[in-house]
């Protein structure tokens, strides 16, 4: 038994979940009450740094598993005066969110896919849910901290699996129906007695589906297509 007074042997607490996790995340925007019409940037909430940088400040909530309910806070780039490599990293995560949220492939150009690519504004973002691959950056303070840099696509084979379900510890993951796995079949009947014709299954009649609108394109700045 461990002495009150030696901690020698205790357990460090770190709260960093490991890099390279895959969790299924809800993004939401803290508003930084920055506007700027003619870049798209409406709705407060963009916000400006002190060097003049423009920046998303995102709060990701993991939603299942290990971590649930553990937060993320990073910021997604929308501009930096030192040039553009920022606002790309910005734009390249946000297509992953975008790709993962609503089932698209990164690999589909198709223009259903690219319709869904778009957004009307910040305000689209704000609410997502998808599968982020957690990492590792520094604070400010050079201590370790959790960031999002990417987003897990639904071609990615553990995708489905985080998406819709994060089995416990021990058991193994169920899969709930989605798109990305195969529909139930209808059993097929046995074959008949005494050369009586088997009675034949009554065909259902699926519910109609209303199809996606896609959102409107007039007006739309580049940064968000």
């Amino acid at each position: 038994m461990s002495l009150w007074n030696d901690f020698n042997d205790a357990q460090s607490n770190s709260n960093v979940i490991p890099k390279g996790t895959l969790a299924k995340v809800r993004l939401t925007l803290r508003p930084g009450g920055y506007d700027d019409p003619s870049q798209g940037w409406t709705g407060g909430y963009a916000k400006r740094g002190n060097t003049g940088s423009v920046y998303l400040d995102a709060e990701y909530t993991v939603l299942e598993g290990p971590y649930a309910k553990r937060k993320i806070w990073s910021l997604i780039g929308l501009y930096s005066p030192k040039g553009p490599d920022w606002a790309n990293m910005g734009r390249s995560l946000v297509r992953g969110i975008l790709n993962s949220s609503r089932g698209i492939s990164d690999k589909d150009n198709s223009p259903e896919a690219q319709a869904r690519r778009r957004i009307n504004g910040f305000a689209d973002l704000d609410g997502l849910e998808f599968v982020a691959r957690i990492d590792i950056g520094q604070d400010t303070n050079g201590e370790d901290k959790n960031e999002i840099k990417s987003a897990v696509m639904p071609d990615h084979r553990d995708y489905a699996q985080v998406m819709g379900h994060v089995a416990a510890p021990g058991m193994a993951p169920q899969m709930q129906p989605s798109a990305f796995s195969p529909q139930h079949q209808s059993p097929v009947p046995s074959a008949p007695a005494h050369g009586h014709p088997a009675p034949q299954p009554q065909p259902q009649q699926a519910p109609a589906q209303k199809a996606p609108t896609a959102p409107g394109f007039s007006g739309r700045p580049s940064w968000a297509e």
